[in-house]
């Protein structure tokens, strides 16, 4: 019994028949704890230690104890990796191996795997995919092709994993879907686009533009004072021949005194220093071709000897002001 008890505590409570019986004890046990609803049914030989809603843990201990085997998948295993996720309720997301039966239950989404083996961390506590697999299959289901990004930014942001690793991964699922886009934004977060907003400025505005290639998260100090460092920062984009900085802020409402206050010191430090900090959020990078227009004007006045180039669009800033 203390060996059942120690893995229900394990499992968040939860537990299952099989458990039970391999832990010494019987049937007749089981149907007494039902019977006394200090268990209760969550699936068929699955059970919890309470009454009333299940938590978002239980609920993944109840799938994974439903189908023996399997791993957390997707975002339940990047969850369970203690990496933050939306956290409103969800379905649970299973992977199994590629070719195994498996009966359907609402709220469980099962993915069959053919790297399932290499994939898998069964030996987890929960179960669960790795995390360069898991936000691969986040990413490859996301809203949109933004969602998709962060999916892979936020885990090399976080020093989950990193870009060499995801690209092994997806090696291994040939039949992603998003497979194509995918290769593409881990080459741009390889480049340093660590966001949705960065990713848009390097494709939409300054590579379909013909600017200069930036350097992208570039550590460097802001401030000396008598030779002590006090602040360093991380530029978003430095175009270090022309001496101008690109920050990008993907925040939305980006209203707060203090947020304002650090924008000011981190473009102050820059005009100290020699730069010029240019700043640009979302509506000005889905303006791609102005934004590109205006950028390309300030490169060419701070000794860019290049000119930008009109993107594809047909209608794009870039080419009628050529026009003109």
């Amino acid at each position: 019994m203390d060996s059942l008890l120690r893995l229900q505590r394990r499992q968040a409570g939860v537990v299952s028949r099989g458990q039970a019986l391999s832990a010494g004890l019987d049937a007749v046990f089981v149907e007494r704890m039902l019977r006394r609803r200090e268990w209760v049914r969550v699936h068929d030989g699955v059970y919890v230690d309470h009454t009333g809603p299940l938590s978002q843990r239980q609920r993944e201990w109840a799938a994974l104890l439903r189908y023996p085997g399997s791993v957390l998948s997707a975002q339940a295993a990047l969850s369970a990796a203690g990496l933050q996720v939306d956290g409103r309720p969800r379905r649970v997301d299973l992977a199994v191996q590629h070719g195994r039966r498996v009966a359907r239950t609402p709220g469980i989404a099962v993915t069959q795997l053919r790297c399932f083996e290499s994939a898998a961390l069964l030996e987890a506590s929960p179960p669960r995919l790795r995390v360069e697999h898991a936000a691969l299959l986040v990413a490859s289901t996301a809203a949109g092709e933004d969602a998709a990004v962060a999916a892979i930014a936020d885990v090399v942001r976080e020093g989950a994993t990193t870009t060499d690793r995801l690209l092994g991964a997806l090696a291994a699922h040939p039949r992603l879907p998003r497979r194509a886009l995918l290769r593409e934004v881990l080459a741009d977060v390889a480049a340093g686009a660590q966001s949705p907003l960065e990713r848009r400025y390097l494709r939409d505005v300054e590579r379909a533009h013909g600017l200069p290639r930036g350097e992208r998260q570039v550590r460097e100090v802001a401030r000396v004072v008598e030779g002590e460092v006090l602040r360093w920062v991380v530029r978003d984009v430095r175009y270090r021949g022309q001496r101008v900085l690109m920050e990008l802020d993907g925040r939305l409402g980006h209203t707060a005194a203090l947020d304002r206050w650090d924008d000011l010191q981190r473009d102050l430090d820059a005009a100290v220093n020699g730069d010029m900090s240019l700043r640009a959020g979302w509506q000005q990078v889905l303006d791609r071709c102005r934004l590109a227009s205006v950028v390309g004007r300030v490169l060419q006045a701070r000794g860019w000897a290049g000119t930008p180039v009109p993107c594809r669009s047909d209608a794009c800033v870039v080419r009628s002001e050529a026009a003109a």
